[in-house]
């Protein structure tokens, strides 16, 4: 499995769709680079690299892309306690703010997911 289809899963075509309409360029530089080149490389794992990814983006605010990589780290074996556990080591590198925004996402993510 390509790291794009075990990261995005299902959402793949949304996904694609919406790198698209921002911008042609980005999505293939997106695709291409971040997903075929980075991610796949050997040596980490997809569920350990979401849960860093699921790190970096805390420590940028929680945008709307971290639910992409919860999905992420859940299709890749990840649990939700290792997720929480994220989000708490985040807090003592990020502060609590950026920690208390992540867990506000986390909680819209499960609540949407069921």
């Amino acid at each position: 499995m390509d790291a794009i289809q075990g990261i995005w899963g299902e959402d793949e075509e949304k996904i694609r769709a919406r790198l698209a309409a921002l911008d042609p360029d980005l999505a293939r530089y997106i695709e291409d680079f971040a997903y075929r080149e980075v991610l796949s490389r050997e040596g980490l794992d997809l569920k350990t690299r979401e849960l860093l990814a699921i790190t970096a983006l805390v420590g940028l605010g929680s945008p709307p892309e971290i639910a992409t990589h919860f999905q992420g780290a859940l299709q890749n074996g990840a649990s939700e306690r290792e997720i929480r556990e994220t989000l708490l080591q985040a807090a003592l590198f990020f502060g609590f703010p950026r920690a208390i925004a992540a867990f506000e996402r986390w909680r819209k993510f499960r609540k949407k997911a069921g």
